[in-house]
């Protein structure tokens, strides 16, 4: 029977490493019928971790739903699992927020219209109203929420009314100049992406590429990784790196660095849709 992605779902599982983990789950999964398509997984031996991905169809399952989970409850309780289950009918509803660099909201608003990024885009926020261009253009409402000085509490209230209103899972940083508070974070259930311009952990803040061409180096580079409360210090889902001169100027680093942004703000977005990410100990384990 050969697969169809409306009729597929994912599972993701991390727990301490032990023998008998792979066995049990593939019994768990032939036993209700799940036919499974694709299996990775990794052990990190200095942490004494397991992880795997397993995607599956659900076509032939001859168990309800809530019968599988509770068949995955149960072996993940035997194990001391932690586990996510997504069913592709499942959509996740991804929000992205701005300021006024429109290289990566326009490179994801494009892929997304291309079918790259599997995901609803319900809005966009931003603190300038310089890309509601570009959310016009391709269809997307556009939230302006300005930051003025003293009012971040405000707008962050706001931000928050509208992922809730909106049930988003995944928010975006696009480069938005704004750093979310501890608040914020308490406040929305889901997951935050943040595009870096620099290869972190070097040049943290404001102002790499200014810094990378004062230090006189020969690689810049972008980091996508999870947001926290430490600036910069979240779980890191990927990095690439371009080669630089001693004849490039600033402005020089900023170009290339742009069209690395890009590329791994887009490669680390569609990982985390696709769930092949699985966050642990501040680092991350990705099947991609």
């Amino acid at each position: 029977m050969a697969a169809d992605r409306a009729h597929t779902a994912t599972l993701r599982v991390h727990c301490a490493d032990r023998p008998g983990l792979v066995a049990a789950l593939a019994q768990l999964l032939y036993g209700h019928g799940a036919n499974i398509l694709d299996a990775d997984q990794h052990a990190d031996a200095r942490a004494g971790k397991f992880f795997q991905r397993i995607r599956f169809d659900t076509r032939a399952l001859h168990t309800d739903r809530v019968s599988l989970e509770r068949g995955i409850g149960e072996v993940a309780e035997r194990f001391g699992m932690r586990w996510h289950l997504r069913y592709a009918g499942e959509t996740p509803r991804m929000a992205i927020f701005v300021s006024k660099y429109r290289h990566c909201i326009y490179d994801l608003l494009q892929r997304h219209e291309a079918g790259e990024l599997r995901c609803e885009i319900p809005f966009v926020a931003g603190n300038h109203p310089d890309c509601a261009p570009i959310a016009e253009h391709f269809g997307v409402p556009y939230h302006h929420i300005p930051v003025p000085r003293g009012g971040k509490a405000a707008a962050e209230a706001r931000q928050l009314e509208l992922l809730a209103e909106h049930r988003v899972d995944l928010v975006v940083l696009a480069r938005y100049m704004q750093i979310l508070t501890a608040d914020f974070l308490e406040g929305f259930s889901g997951d935050v992406i943040n595009i870096h311009h620099s290869f972190l952990p070097s040049f943290i803040g404001s102002k790499p590429y200014h810094r990378a061409h004062a230090r006189g180096v020969k690689l810049i580079g972008a980091t996508a990784h999870y947001v926290t409360a430490e600036l910069d210090e979240g779980p890191i889902i990927e990095q690439d790196v371009v080669r630089v001169g001693h004849r490039d100027a600033v402005r020089d680093l900023v170009r290339k660095g742009r069209d690395v942004e890009r590329q791994v703000l887009a490669r680390a977005v569609g990982w985390h849709l696709d769930d092949r990410v699985i966050r642990y100990a501040n680092k991350t384990v990705v099947f991609a």
